[in-house]
């Protein structure tokens, strides 16, 4: 099965060494997403209610250029750095996603790049 790697400029470029997502027959792996601003690729400022939005606003925007959007998310990871913020998670997902809701995990780090507090990374199925 060939692989199709997936980039837009409407999500931060990588900052590393990897694709912003990569799609394998109808299964797209969605790299992680912290909260840069894809023009600046700075933090974005504000709270972390911004925060976390920009994580969901820049996964939407690699969604969209492998041709679904975050509805079609079968699996999403969040990392924190602070897991106080798991119900503000919790609250901004739901202004991102409908039922059935994809699975999730959320994850307790250390650090995170760029010194952002939350991070995401996604698998969407297209269908």
């Amino acid at each position: 099965m060939s692989r199709q790697i997936i980039a837009t400029t409407l999500a931060p470029a990588a900052i590393g060494t990897y694709s912003q997502a990569v799609k394998v027959g109808n299964t797209v792996y969605l790299s992680g997403q912290i909260p840069l601003d894809p023009a600046s690729m700075t933090l974005v400022g504000g709270d972390m209610a911004a925060h976390i939005q920009r994580v969901f606003d820049n996964l939407q925007a690699v969604a969209r250029a492998a041709g679904g959007d975050l509805q079609q998310v079968v699996k999403l990871n969040v990392f924190l750095t602070d897991l106080t913020h798991f119900p503000l998670v919790n609250e901004i997902m739901a202004r991102y996603f409908k039922e059935p809701y994809p699975a999730r995990a959320a994850i307790g780090v250390a650090a995170l790049p760029k010194g952002a507090q939350v991070e995401m990374d996604a698998i969407m199925v297209l269908e």
